[in-house]
């Protein structure tokens, strides 16, 4: 707050954010010694109960229950709600936080992956001479800087390239990012700069050479957000904070003030959504930090109180690494509609968004069709003519909803508030809301000193700065090499380990299973494609995953990343899951459905899957349809008009392949759009129009049968001599 109150004295006698930022030299050895107190102080004051073992979720509830009453109740374990977790715990109060989901279930999840002050923000700061806006990308900044060291395992700078296209746009660009660097001062990660055509071509070669004169490269942070925001839950946990997802706030508990004889929100009645029991949780204080849901919490609170939450849909797609470079992103500043995207690599895939459309509050938001065109459309504008962009490349899309907020102690109360708001409401109720993910930790500290102001609470002054998350501590960028050394891990595993776990992943590598061949010595993994391992479905459980999707979607990220993968994924994670939390057969079954029907809708499955369907045109000239109808006879010997199992089966058995079989069924479900057990003409003619429009690429049935005959061209006939004779 010091810090906050000197750069506002700076930068008003500039009478702007450019003044502003030219102020900041003054501030830089002052901040750099700030920040190395803090995270002295953070490091050495703060004790931690559950160091060696994380209490299990039964305990946390039992923690709960019978606490005759917490100093904060915080609502909510998306990236802010454990972020005022984790700030309050640390500050020596009595802590307990309740999501009725998953942690990082909703939005916190389904970001862009930066950490980011943003550029547009400042470009018009500077434009406007817009102080707040200004102010508002130098907290981010610092956050971003923040983040980057607390948690090294789950983040990482990330240069992010500006293709320039218009010779007057270069000077523009660059005064543009050269301000954010300076603005970001001793957090900037590192410099920006200009690169020629030709650079700009050898570093991102994907990208489109007409028109183009040259580039801008900046940094910005980029985090595994999903496992960042499991992160902040889990340290809040092992500080002594009683958390628990899976349990839904029924109502607010209200006692009346002896002294004013209005009533004060005091708790909250709960509910175990997993056993159905209810409890009430007492707390001095209770936090609103749910997100998109702000109004539903404050309407428990008063009902007549009109809705501050404006949300905003956000979709995003992922697509094949090979559309970028394995460390280089893209900006697009200006699309179409005014929008911006970004193209950028992201766990070995390519992620690409997003969009920005009014939308209503829900807890399973879909991507549409229209959104996912819109993003692969931009794409295609930024990448060379000679790089196809297919539909059928998608592999996943979601769409997250953006909690913009309206600030109810403004007169203009239809006015978006461009930050974060923390308002409290008559009752008592403190409520954080807006915001970005960037800014989780002085958003949650804001909120506590407000919680801490309004309802005086006994506490020490904040901690967070510095305070090194869950799997931080003792991580290096080697370590991966001595989970290879010392478990016998392959070397992609054992990377992905090191990146998602941090220092634990020496627990997660002791709990993985002999493989019982020559290497890798252990580690299973669930997916061929994918560095995912059976032991981290038994270590999700000890992070509090409940069900098949938190495993999929949250504590691995294989939803997210490839929903086809992920649904293969499934059955084997079931089974792990089931016979460790003795999952009944209904149970297991129950799972596996809701998991599918997860990725169905809300991880584009169903787009993916609709691209080729019973009513798909064919677009196929007269000898495309020769060359496929040979081919398919070649499988239906028998002239039937249809393929089953036992006709692919017995060319690729003539061709020395074999396949399983089960493997086989789910090769022609894929294209058996009538779902009758078989792949009628029309139906092969179908699939291979929609690989040709690009709505459907990497078919297993189509390769596989492309493949044989050329196997079977090659050959050619087999004689009777040769096999032996015959009756």
């Amino acid at each position: 707050m010091a810090f906050r109150k000197a750069l506002r004295r700076t930068a008003v006698v500039g009478g702007g954010a450019v003044a502003a930022a030219f102020g900041l030299s003054q501030l830089m050895e002052y901040r750099k010694t700030q920040a190395r107190l803090a995270h002295v102080a953070a490091e050495a004051e703060v004790k931690v109960p559950y160091a060696d073992e994380l209490p299990s979720r039964q305990t946390q509830l039992e923690a709960l229950r019978d606490t005759p009453e917490f100093d904060v109740l915080v609502v909510g374990g998306g990236a802010t709600g454990a972020g005022c977790a984790l700030d309050a715990v640390t500050r020596n109060l009595k802590t307990a936080l309740v999501e009725r989901s998953d942690f990082s279930s909703g939005t916190s999840s389904r970001s862009t992956k930066l950490i980011h002050g943003g550029v547009r923000y400042l470009q018009k700061a500077i434009m406007k001479l817009d102080y707040e806006q200004y102010m508002m990308v130098k907290e981010a900044l610092h956050e971003r800087a923040n983040l980057l060291e607390i948690a090294p395992h789950l983040s990482a700078p990330l240069p992010i390239m500006l293709p320039v296209y218009k010779w007057w746009q270069l000077p523009y660009y660059w005064a543009g990012i050269k301000m954010y660097d300076l603005v970001a001062g001793i957090h900037c990660l590192k410099s920006s700069y200009v690169l020629s055509k030709s650079k700009a071509l050898e570093l991102f070669p994907m990208l489109k050479k007409d028109k183009l004169v040259g580039a801008i490269v900046y940094y910005d942070g980029q985090h595994n957000d999903a496992r960042m925001n499991l992160a902040i839950a889990l340290s809040a946990a092992r500080h002594g904070a009683a958390v628990a997802n899976y349990t839904e706030v029924v109502s607010l508990l209200k006692s009346k003030d002896q002294q004013t004889g209005k009533e004060r929100v005091c708790g909250a009645r709960c509910r175990d959504i997993i056993t159905r029991q209810e409890f009430d949780v007492r707390a001095k204080c209770v936090i609103n930090a749910t997100g998109p849901f702000t109004d539903s919490l404050r309407q428990m609170d008063k009902q007549e109180i009109s809705n501050i939450c404006q949300p905003s849909a956000g979709v995003h797609i992922v697509i094949p690494g090979y559309y970028s470079p394995d460390n280089m992103g893209l900006l697009d500043p200006a699309t179409s509609d005014g929008r911006v995207i970004f193209f950028l690599p992201w766990e070995n895939m390519t992620i690409a968004g997003t969009t920005d459309t009014p939308t209503n509050v829900t807890a399973h938001p879909i991507p549409g069709e229209d959104d996912i065109n819109f993003i692969l459309r931009e794409v295609r504008n930024y990448l060379s003519p000679d790089v196809e962009v297919r539909r059928g490349d998608v592999l996943a899309a979601w769409s997250g909803i953006r909690p913009l907020v309206t600030d109810p102690n403004s007169k203009d109360t239809q006015s978006i508030c461009r930050n974060h708001i923390v308002s409290i409401s008559d009752s008592g109720l403190v409520t954080i809301a807006g915001g970005k993910w960037t800014t989780y930790r002085s958003m949650a500290e804001e909120t506590l000193d407000a919680a801490i102001k309004s309802h005086s609470l006994s506490a020490e002054p904040c901690r967070t700065v510095g305070l090194m998350l869950e799997g931080a501590k003792g991580w290096t960028p080697t370590l991966y090499i001595r989970l290879v050394q010392d478990y016998g891990l392959e070397k992609e595993v054992a990377q992905h380990l090191a990146s998602t776990y941090g220092a634990k992943a020496f627990d997660v590598a002791k709990m993985a299973k002999v493989t019982g061949q020559r290497w890798p010595i252990v580690g299973k993994r669930l997916v061929s494609e994918f560095p995912y391992i059976e032991a981290e479905v038994l270590y999700a459980i000890k992070e509090y995953a409940c069900t098949a999707i938190d495993v999929i979607a949250r504590r691995t990220r294989l939803g997210f990343l490839n929903v086809q993968a992920a649904d293969e994924a499934l059955p084997r994670i079931v089974h792990i899951m089931g016979k460790e939390l003795n999952w009944t057969q209904e149970k297991r079954t129950e799972e596996l459905e809701a998991a599918k029907t997860f990725l169905y809708h809300e991880m584009g499955y169903r787009s993916r899957s609709e691209q080729l369907t019973k009513t798909s045109e064919i677009n196929l000239d007269y000898q495309e349809v020769v060359r496929y109808k040979n081919r398919f006879h070649k499988f239906d010997k028998e002239s039937k008009g249809f393929i089953t199992t036992v006709d692919v089966q017995r060319v690729l058995e003539s061709i020395n392949v074999q396949i399983d079989e089960n493997a086989l069924h789910e090769i022609l479900n894929e294209v058996d759009l009538n779902k009758n057990g078989q792949v009628e003409i029309d139906e092969f003619l179908q699939l291979m129009s929609a690989v040709k429009k690009g709505q459907v690429s990497d078919s297993r049935l189509a390769i596989l049968m492309k493949t044989a005959e050329e196997t079977l061209d090659i050959r050619g006939p087999v004689t009777v001599d040769r096999s032996g004779g015959g009756v």
